[in-house]
């Protein structure tokens, strides 16, 4: 019976987690497979081979298995590693929690979930953003970088790394991030790339 209570909970939590919080924020529809498959996969596998005396192992035995085949097949963006990350350990959970408490699984299920909840909410540092910027110029001054950068963002630049400069093509290529002020509307966080440019 505890057995099909972990599992319940980790179904409606892998649930909340790729219908409430990821797919409603980001739209990328081709992760929903990828979260849920990898959730219910690591979940039946857990439920028939583990056990309580191999159950710690197994559990991070997959997680670091399944991590290194998922992270190495294509690119992923920071906020979508930590979902990725978050359906695998529901998953692992579910089956061993039957072992321990259903209460102190369902408490961890919950912090999970209130954790993706607030550390990707869009009002948290909204204003904050990352580029990577070519500029039609190889700047090769640091301040007077963060000084063309910032006015032609109109934003206040924290850090710009220089990716390349191309003295042949005359251009500079640099990571920049950067906050707009507070009444600035939010963006989004995805990494984009912007051709801007200089002096025009």
């Amino acid at each position: 019976m505890a057995r099909l209570v972990t599992l319940a909970i980790d179904l409606f939590a892998v649930t909340l987690l790729v219908f409430g919080l990821y797919f409603r924020r980001h739209r990328r529809r081709d992760l929903i497979v990828a979260y849920l498959g990898v959730n219910v996969g690591v979940l039946a596998v857990a439920s028939l081979l583990g056990s309580a005396t191999v159950g710690a192992g197994l559990g991070l035995g997959l997680f670091g298995v399944l991590s290194i085949i998922r992270l190495r097949s294509t690119e992923l963006d920071q906020h979508e590693v930590a979902y990725y990350f978050s359906a695998l350990a529901l998953g692992i959970m579910g089956p061993l929690g039957a072992a321990s408490s259903i209460w102190y699984t369902t408490g961890l299920t919950a912090l999970v979930l209130v954790v993706m909840y607030l550390g990707d909410h869009p009002r948290l540092f909204r204003g904050y953003r990352r580029q990577f910027v070519v500029l039609d110029s190889a700047v090769v001054d640091h301040v007077a970088l963060v000084a063309e950068l910032e006015r032609l963002l109109g934003a206040r630049v924290h850090s710009a790394n220089v990716e390349r400069i191309d003295l042949v093509n005359d251009t500079t290529v640099v990571e920049v991030r950067y906050s707009h002020p507070a009444k600035a509307p939010a963006g989004t966080h995805a990494e984009v790339t912007a051709r801007i440019g200089a002096g025009r």
